[in-house]
């Protein structure tokens, strides 16, 4: 499996996540969204609504009917209700497990020390359980950059 780590330093998380998951979506990938905290997926449930002034991004919540039929599945667990093939990983979500996926996308921010130690935990625990990791971080125009 292919295990992304996109180290934000010029944008916000509600920024860079929608164009990642307009992408995944294009790709014909259904999509899982962690957040570390309820009230951090409460808030990104009402982000991604409103994100674009002339567009949105159709999701839906764990803790809504259907869940298993959204193409887009905003949780705080780390059950893949939607049989999604990439998660995203955001705000310090811990996997538990990524069997089943075919990408998994850690997004931390550059300016906060715990994501940044947390995302060094989880490079180590991806890269010594065999997975392709790719290291991709921001150049000062918000493009992202391969660095390892």
């Amino acid at each position: 499996m292919d295990v992304l780590f996109y180290h934000l330093t010029e944008s916000t998380l509600e920024e860079a996540l929608p164009p990642l998951v307009e992408k995944s979506l294009e790709r014909g990938w259904k999509v899982a969204v962690q957040t570390g905290s309820r009230e951090r997926c409460e808030a990104l449930d009402a982000w991604l609504w409103t994100w674009r002034e002339d567009s949105f991004l159709a999701h839906g919540t764990d803790r809504e009917p259907h869940a298993a039929l959204q193409p887009v599945l905003l949780t705080d667990a780390s059950s893949n209700a939607n049989g999604a093939e990439i998660r995203f990983l955001v705000d310090n979500a811990v996997p538990d497990g990524l069997d089943g996926y075919e990408r998994a996308v850690f997004l931390f921010d550059g300016h906060d020390a715990a994501q940044l130690e947390a995302a060094r935990g989880h490079w180590k625990t991806m890269k010594a359980a065999g997975h392709a990791v790719t290291y991709w971080q921001q150049g000062p125009d918000r493009r992202w950059q391969k660095k390892a």
